[in-house]
């Protein structure tokens, strides 16, 4: 098929049982599209929290080391149990991106995103080309840029699943962690848009100074002395009642459930050993801090603490409900959704030991893009 190549970069991630993770650029084969599939030309993928964990797993970055093309760490002893499963078998990384659909298979669909900009989620997006079905693919507005579609997947339809989560069970508004992020501005704008009162949570007055500016009512510091009473106090203007929590360890996620418990209990009623009737519940969906998470337990009974995970979500919501929330994404790509990046790096540059401690900081408001055609 003409404008297929043969093979293409592909960054790949190996943890050998010898203990030592091993980062590379591997040549892999290029199949010409069939059927209803499509041949993308990757321009731009995210580095992502859920995309790091993966890349460099629990490997101690401080001995990181690069020659002949090849990063290698060690992995601590203590770890590589709980990596049993991924023991040396390589794996590609990424999970979303955006590019130009280079060919395609016959089918009319696919034929018709030929010279179209598009992004996918899915796996693999730190590679020159990925394949993928022509139904899986959301095709960009006209104008928008391969970079401005590569996150329009794993922020965008997580925070919008938050919204559609509380909706769901029965709540009407709610709190968010490490609130400054990419996600967490996102999560402001749709919020401020369709009405519902959030709970902001960061970390430094300059976190609480990025969401203020953008039009955010409630956002509380959880390094102030005040925080407690100051969360209380938002909690009981707002009636929050649900909190997604990114941090996932220490004692934050204790925190939010008797700040709930406390607004619940300024509204007056009669008094409950079991503490309020009012259910309260965190879900975590990060791991910013690796610690174990510490519940005090002194919001009564009426409460959960639990897991929530963008990929099962989108299960549970359906095809209907998905397409519905990929189509307000691509609508407002350049609005409610839109991210911004710190720097673009090649495939190459994402093996350095230097650029990978930067873009491994996990700084609130600094994200990385890489670009897999730069450079060639």
């Amino acid at each position: 098929m003409a404008g297929v190549p043969d093979k293409g970069l592909q960054l790949r991630s190996i943890i050998k049982s010898s203990g030592e993770l091993e980062l590379s650029l591997v040549d892999t084969p290029v199949a010409p599209p069939a059927g209803d599939e499509v041949l993308v030309r990757v321009e731009a993928s995210p580095l992502n929290p859920s995309d790091l964990g993966l890349l460099l797993g629990p490997a101690d970055l401080s001995t990181l080391k690069s020659a002949g093309g090849v990063t290698k760490a060690q992995v601590p002893e203590k770890f590589l149990k709980a990596m049993a499963a991924r023991i040396d078998e390589s794996m590609p990384v990424g999970n979303e991106g955006a590019g130009v659909v280079i060919a395609a298979g016959p089918d009319p669909a696919a034929q018709a995103l030929i010279g179209k900009t598009v992004a996918l989620l899915g796996g693999a997006m730190y590679a020159q080309y990925r394949t993928a079905k022509a139904a899986d693919v959301l095709v960009l507005p006209e104008g928008a840029t391969a970079a401005d579609g590569a996150s329009c997947f794993v922020n965008p339809l997580t925070a919008l699943g938050m919204t559609e989560t509380m909706r769901a069970e029965g709540h009407t508004a709610l709190v968010h962690t490490a609130a400054a992020s990419n996600l967490g501005q996102m999560l402001n704008k749709i919020c401020l848009k369709d009405g519902i009162d959030l709970v902001n949570i960061v970390r430094s007055a300059e976190q609480a100074k990025i969401l203020t500016d953008i039009g955010a009512k409630y956002v509380v510091d959880s390094t102030s002395p005040t925080f407690q009473d100051d969360l209380t106090a938002a909690l009981i203007a707002t009636g929050a009642t649900i909190a997604f929590d990114a941090i996932g360890g220490g004692k934050l996620a204790s925190q939010i459930l008797s700040g709930m418990e406390a607004a619940a209990n300024s509204r007056g009623g009669a008094y409950s050993r079991y503490g309020s009737s009012v259910f309260k519940q965190v879900y975590i969906y990060g791991s910013l801090d690796p610690r174990p998470s510490e519940l005090a337990r002194n919001y009564g009974l009426s409460w959960a603490v639990g897991g929530w995970l963008l990929t099962p979500f989108l299960g549970k919501l359906g095809a209907e409900g998905v397409a519905r929330l990929r189509k307000r994404v691509a609508d407002e790509l350049k609005t409610t959704f839109a991210s911004h990046y710190t720097a673009e790096i090649s495939l190459a540059e994402a093996l350095q030991p230097d650029v990978i401690a930067a873009y491994n900081k996990k700084t609130t408001g600094e994200k990385y893009l890489i670009n897999p055609s730069k450079g060639l």
